[in-house]
């Protein structure tokens, strides 16, 4: 038998070395959004706008989504010690998830407030409204610019940034609503703008969800087929078969394979450890992998001496 793990090799050039970078671009974005946010709560009261108020609330989701992702990088970097043989990467997948929850949340309070008005729309300062939302443009370009300039492969990022894209969606959506409202008179564009704006964070949030979802449920990444990993495997010569085969993803772009391998009695095991490590990097880029191959007359031998069950899942056979 032979049992090996290749553990997080080449992983780095996505979560070690880019760590401070990120750190920086999010703590700059983080600074634009916290300037402005006060000032537009401010105007918003004064001008009776709820789209200027759900950008301002929503500009306070996207500044904890921020301090979040902060935090999340900073424990994620940690290394793997006592019972958190991973670490604390899952943090930040747990932060991106905190992100979706917070986004459907937000979506479901808009639509509630944006019907309200509908109904019973109150006056809005149209001039101020549209002022205000064109500022925000402004800030929320430079702060989505400052966090695409971070690791968006990593989830946790990602979802601070797309609540800062969020954030610009709404505010075109409210300069548009506040140019209607100064020109027209058409109040209920205010509150139009508002459901349009939950639309959008509704889409992004249950993206986020179900992208973290999947890790913690340690469902195959999207781009990985199990099956077809299982296949490859054992057309790899004097592989007779694979099963136990199980692919999951520890956090953002760290996705992880183990397998029980069987292969001919005169096949050398340590030979086709390689081969097989060579075809899981090259062809499906998986770094992080645990194999156990045994040669088959063993592993039959073993499973009769302990009256073992069969294996668990597809069983790929040459």
């Amino acid at each position: 038998m032979d049992d090996t793990s290749g553990h997080d090799h080449g992983h780095s050039h996505s979560h070690g070395v880019s760590t401070d970078a990120d750190r920086r671009w999010l703590g700059i974005a983080l600074g634009l959004i916290a300037a402005f946010m006060a000032a537009e709560v401010i105007v918003g009261v004064l001008a009776h706008s709820l789209a200027l108020i759900s950008d301002a609330a929503h500009m306070l989701t996207d500044a904890a989504s921020i301090v979040l992702a902060l935090i999340a990088i900073r424990l994620a970097a940690r290394p793997a010690k006592g019972l958190y043989t991973y670490g604390l990467k899952r943090v930040e997948i747990l932060s991106a998830q905190a992100n979706g929850i917070t986004l459907l949340l937000l979506a479901v309070w808009f639509v509630y407030e944006g019907i309200k008005r509908l109904i019973n729309p109150p006056d809005v300062e149209g001039p101020l409204v549209l002022i205000t939302a064109l500022v925000g443009i402004v800030v929320n370009i430079a702060a989505a610019w400052c966090i695409s300039r971070a690791n968006r492969t990593s989830l946790n990022v990602e979802g601070a940034f797309q609540h800062i894209l969020n954030d610009l969606y709404a505010f075109i959506g409210t300069a548009i609503a506040g140019a209607i409202v100064w020109l027209t008179g058409f109040a209920r564009a205010d509150a139009i703008a508002a459901l349009v704006v939950a639309a959008l964070m509704a889409k992004a949030g249950w993206s986020l969800v179900r992208d973290s979802g999947r890790i913690f449920l340690e469902a195959a990444p999207a781009h990985l087929d199990p099956d077809r990993i299982g296949t490859r495997l054992v057309a790899i010569p004097q592989v007779s078969q694979v099963h136990d085969l199980h692919v999951w993803t520890i956090t953002s772009g760290q996705p992880s394979l183990s397998a029980h391998v069987l292969v001919d009695d005169n096949a050398d095991c340590h030979a086709l450890r390689s081969d097989i490590e060579t075809v899981l990097h090259d062809e499906f880029d998986l770094e992080h992998t645990t194999l156990q191959i045994d040669h088959l007359s063993d592993a039959d031998a073993h499973k009769a001496d302990l009256h073992c069950a069969e294996p668990h899942g597809p069983i790929h056979r040459a």
